[in-house]
């Protein structure tokens, strides 16, 4: 039971209570612990005894209590209550944005409605507008919230699908040498709807005997054969499917399941296939079934039949960037707005990773919601900004310099201004624009508001350019095009947002944006020292656009930067 799984059922408990009408206190109870409790995480609950939990905020002897009882049996009475009393369609109901539990509620009582298939049918009917507090737009919204979700359906995030296929990959390399993660976890896809692995083993009755006996596994005996395991991982809803392939073939095997069929059917100089190259015969390696081919090596990343080969014609893949070439760490939010580290456990973490510079981000005044800093707070946090840079510098001795740059992640406003006055922008360093509320917009308006603030010559980057949500939220419509275009006319980068739940700008857009010159900024929007990590994602589907290091911002060294930004600050004087 993790901290995080925790805080997920306290934050349930609140819904279902509210959903039931009992005592408010009790509800805000459970709900403020939760609150709380997402922004601890410096000790796992599950370690800590009554006396401690005691001691973190927002937690009392009822709660404390309750953490107890979900770290020892992983449920407490009042929950199994609730749920034994809510059918599970109500409570699939919660995952549907713009609907929050009281109208879950007033579905359930007035319309009898316990499922989202029935909610849709309703919505279809028109009986959900009729509703007093939805009308005909939320219901609209409802539908367009449902039919996103059916097509989401049965996938999962890279991050959960990384981590579920390499747990799975570990499992059977205890009985088996030669195990491969392939697929869409190879290619790095920003979501999976099938975890794939080959097996090399002369076998296949004995591997298959092994899978038996793994209890996360659950085998679909219909659609499996002798040579192929299919079904499922215990407690996830994707597809599972497990090959078995003679030791010798492993290589070709795993380029055929880790490439599209469009980039298999890739013509050579001799007029077979990529495919029929790689399934003759036997190979060591995957570059070798490229030279055999008389073709460019593509990384499997980018195996996908779009961009690769054009890609290939100017650049090589040592070109693509990676870990390792991140010199700097932008978008960054401590405990001044939402995130859970100080500003300075956030630095020092950075520079113990061995980057070169933290760009801190927090969010902006008009972030009622996530803290945002008012002008004086604005201040604050960069008078102890100068404070800490000065100590680093102090400390520095054989080490590389290492310095905080001041960062705001500025709400783009209603009519795309930025959140705060000119001369409160001219104080850092950088500014991330991004959009965070009324995301329900038509595609001409989000293009003006988006387009005013690229223009706003204080913009540095453009924050997750969608505003999507993998698998929740589709993000507001936007002309590509004409967005990097504009990016391009204003030396704006446009950031990489490598949070597994966003990985905003999309891939696919990756190559107009070098054609275009725009550079991208590899960011974790990170709200805590261990989301730094998820540039590692970012990495992924960077790579698998074609992003090389030279159009990487954050590739950059601490001395590119300052420069980069002293010539954008001199270009603000300019136009103003």
């Amino acid at each position: 039971m993790t901290n995080e799984d925790i805080v997920e059922l306290l934050e349930l408990t609140a819904k279902l209570m509210e959903l039931h009408n009992q005592d408010p206190n009790k509800v805000k109870s459970y709900a403020t612990a939760a609150y709380y409790l997402d922004k601890y995480n410096e000790r796992p609950f599950a370690e800590m005894t009554e006396a401690e939990l005691l001691q973190l905020k927002g937690v009392g002897r009822s709660i404390a209590g309750k953490i107890l009882e979900l770290v020892n049996s992983g449920t407490f009475p009042e929950l199994s209550e609730l749920l034994e009393k809510t059918p599970e369609g109500v409570l699939e109901m919660f995952r549907i944005k713009g609907v929050g539990v009281k109208k879950v509620q007033v579905l359930w009582r007035e319309l009898g409605i316990d499922s989202i298939h029935e909610l849709e049918q309703a919505c279809e009917r028109g009986d959900v507008a009729k509703l007093k507090g939805f009308g005909q737009n939320i219901q609209a919204k409802i539908l367009e919230a449902i039919a996103f979700l059916k097509s989401q359906k049965g996938k999962l995030r890279m991050n959960k699908a990384d981590h579920l296929a390499n747990e799975l990959r570990e499992k059977l390399l205890v009985h088996f040498d030669q195990v491969e993660i392939s697929g869409e976890v190879r290619r790095g896809s920003e979501t999976v709807s099938r975890i794939e692995l080959l097996v090399g083993a002369d076998s296949p009755v004995e591997v298959q005997r092994k899978l038996a006996e793994e209890p996360m596994l659950a085998k679909d005996e219909k659609n499996s054969s002798p040579f192929i395991w299919r079904g499922s991982l215990t407690g996830a809803s994707v597809a599972l499917e497990i090959r078995v392939v003679p030791p010798d073939r492993l290589v070709s095997e795993l380029f055929l399941d880790s490439a599209v069929p469009e980039h298999l059917q890739r013509r050579t100089s001799q007029g077979s296939t990529l495919y029929h190259v790689a399934s003759r015969q036997a190979f060591a390696d995957e570059k070798s079934i490229y030279e055999q081919a008389g073709l460019p090596y593509i990384v499997p990343e980018m195996r996908e039949g779009l961009v690769e080969w054009d890609w290939s014609e100017n650049h090589q893949p040592e070109e693509l960037i990676t870990w390792d070439d991140l010199r700097g760490i932008l978008h960054n939010h401590t405990t001044y707005s939402d995130g859970r580290n100080t500003l300075k456990e956030m630095a020092d973490y950075c520079r113990d990773l061995g980057f070169e510079y933290l760009g801190v981000a927090d969010h902006s005044q008009s972030a009622g919601y996530a803290n945002g800093l008012n002008i004086d707070r604005v201040y604050q946090q960069q008078t102890e900004i100068d404070f800490l840079n000065e100590q680093y510098k102090a400390e520095a001795g054989d080490r590389k310099p290492f310095r905080i740059l001041k960062g705001i992640e500025s709400d783009i406003l209603g009519d795309g201004s930025l959140d705060y006055p000119d001369e409160v922008l001219a104080s850092f360093d950088y500014v991330v624009a991004s959009v965070h509320s009324n995301l329900t917009m038509s595609i001409d308006k989000a293009m003006e508001r988006l387009l005013k603030a690229i223009a706003n010559p204080y913009t540095t980057i453009l924050g997750h350019p969608t505003g999507r949500l993998l698998l929740s939220r589709a993000g507001y419509p936007v002309d590509h095009k004409v967005l990097i275009d504009a990016c391009a006319e204003h030396n704006v980068i446009i950031e990489i947002n490598a949070s597994p739940w966003r990985l905003d700008l999309d891939w696919r857009w990756i190559s107009y944006c070098m054609e275009k010159g725009v550079m991208l900024s590899i960011n974790p929007d990170a709200h805590e020292i261990a989301g730094y990590h998820d540039m590692h994602y970012g990495v992924r589907v960077g790579r698998k656009g074609g992003l090389t290091r030279n159009f990487t911002f954050n590739a950059l060294s601490l001395e590119e930067v300052q420069a980069w930004i002293g010539k954008k600050k001199g270009l603000q004087k300019v136009e103003s």
